[in-house]
Parts: C-alpha cells; structure tokens; sequence
C-alpha cells in the first residue's frame, strides 16, 4: 500500500465508574489519510473540520506517529491528512481518534509489524500531548474496539471486555469546549477508603454485566462515587440531563470523558432514542447549542476504508 484511508472512532473514557481505565468504541468519528513519502518523517497536509496545529510536535497524530516511527525506523515517510467530525474538546475522544488513527495507518504502510495492542503504547504519547497524562482509556478502544479495561499502566496490560448485543450509546454533546486539562485540574489527589470501596464495587459490578449480559448490573454499576461530583459543575443542566436519562429508561448515564458530554447507556435502539429526545428537550429550552449521536458499541476500532 502507498496510501491508506480510515475510519478513526469516537470513544467515551471511564464510563462512569473507571477513571483512566475503562472505555468503549463508538460508531461515528473521523476519517485519516495516510500516504508513504520518499521523504522521512512525518508531515500533516491539511485538517478540515477543526482548527489544529499542523506543526507535527503541537499535534495528537504527529506526536503519537513520530514515536511510533522511532520504534520502526522505516525508510520513508509519511504524509497525514485528517477530516475531523468529532470537536476537540468535547469529550468523546478527538484527540485519541487522531493519535490512534496515525498509529494504526503508519503501522499498515508499514506492513502490520506490531499488534493493534502494542500500538496503544505509542497512541498514548499523543494522549498526553492533549491532556497532560499519557492515558489509554481512550485509544485503547480506538484501536481494539468494543470496550476496553486498563488493567495496568506499569507494566501497560490492556484487557478487551465483550458488550452485549442489544447494548446502545447516547451522547449528548453541548457545544462549549471543555479541555482535558482543565477537567483533570478539579480532580482531588487523595480519596476516602469508603468511596474507593464502593467505586471497585461498581467497576466489578459493570466488567461482570459485560461478561454475563445483566443490563440491570450494568445500570446499577454505572455510578461514580470519585470523579463526576467535581466535574459535574462544570457541565451546564449535568443533573437535568442525567433525571431525563433515568426517565427515559436509560439503563445509567454519566460524563463522557471529562466532558461536557454526556452520555447514556440503554438496553435497545429504541430507548437509546427516546433518550435522546428526552436529553435534547433539556437543552432546547436554553440558549446552547448541541449535538447528539445515538450508537451501538463498535466492536472493531478503527477501520480501513481504502
């Protein structure tokens, strides 16, 4: 291949009750265009959609892929252009989808020599570009698909999870930006034993209603004790979307990421829309503007599409 073309997804990070360690694959997102050079290194075209730097050492993708690159040395280069759908700054993953995007392309062109699993490592420098701490709660399911646990960091130990069939996505996007960084700047250093108690039992409780198909364990572990109280002040009508959510038959909601989206869980497209009608009404009676996407879990990552 001399030019790849992909599908880079959307991903939601901690799905409330695994911060930094759990996330999930959504089904709309960007697309990335790849092409080899004679030239070595790595130069990003154009970016439509988004104003991003092109300067490759203030970029996700440039970042990610030149330490990707440093691991593989090749005899060539590699040209980038990205066609952003998914807003910077909205919590559902932009960054990872462009970092994840230039790994697994860069990766193909250069004949598939690590695993979409050892690509997360290198995925994850361009994480820390954009929020200052080189997580994989995102790219991991950019990358693998479907939803992933974190299992370590030190040494990296990235475990796929299953999702049950009948299991849909809604994200409620309001268009204010919300950085990474400054989400990350309200989070408390040091937590109680009691809430980190009840936050492993919620985790637990999710992994095993992936694994056994209980929508209902599932609904009753989407809670967080830790990160949602702090950061939910920083989401205008947080507690309105979340009742409307719960009114609609969502199975649970929360952040997505570190915001301001918000998203929520349900047992079947047709509650997923109605969830969606619900959350949209909230934020039509104001005066912000927002998108909303309704999803099945994605199980496969980021595809080639040419």
């Amino acid at each position: 291949m001399e030019t790849i073309k992909l599908f880079c997804p959307a991903t939601i990070a901690n799905v409330s009750c695994g911060f930094d360690v759990l996330g999930l694959c959504l089904d709309f997102g960007d697309v990335m265009t790849i092409t080899k050079t004679s030239q070595k290194g790595i130069s990003i075209k154009e970016i439509t959609g988004a104003d991003l730097p092109l300067d490759i050492k203030q970029n996700v993708a440039g970042v990610a892929g030149l330490a990707l690159i440093e691991r593989l040395n090749p005899d060539f280069g590699f040209e980038i252009s990205i066609d952003k759908s998914i807003r910077a700054g909205s919590g559902i993953g932009s960054s990872a989808a462009s970092a994840a995007g230039a790994v697994f392309g860069i990766n193909a062109l250069c004949g598939y020599p690590l695993s979409n699993k050892e690509l997360v490592y290198y995925a994850m420098q361009g994480e820390a570009l954009a929020s200052g701490a080189p997580h994989a709660d995102n790219v991991a399911p950019a990358l693998l698909g479907g939803f992933t646990l974190v299992r370590s960091y030190d040494p990296l130990d990235i475990v796929p999870l299953p999702s049950p069939s009948e299991l849909f996505v809604t994200v409620m996007h309001p268009q204010i930006e919300l950085k990474t960084k400054d989400a990350r700047s309200v989070l408390k250093e040091n937590i109680s034993l009691k809430k980190a108690t009840i936050q492993c039992g919620n985790l637990g409780g999710l992994i095993s209603g992936l694994y056994t198909n209980d929508y209902g364990l599932i609904g009753r572990s989407l809670h967080d004790e830790l990160v949602e109280p702090v950061r939910s002040i920083l989401i205008p009508y947080f507690n309105e979307l979340k009742l409307a959510a719960a009114n609609s038959g969502a199975l649970g909601s929360g952040i997505a990421g570190s915001g301001p989206s918000v998203f929520a869980l349900s047992q079947g497209q047709e509650t997923a829309h109605e969830t969606a009608r619900s959350m949209s009404a909230i934020l039509e009676a104001t005066d912000i503007p927002f998108e909303i996407h309704i999803s099945p879990i994605n199980p496969d990552g980021i595809k080639i599409i040419s």
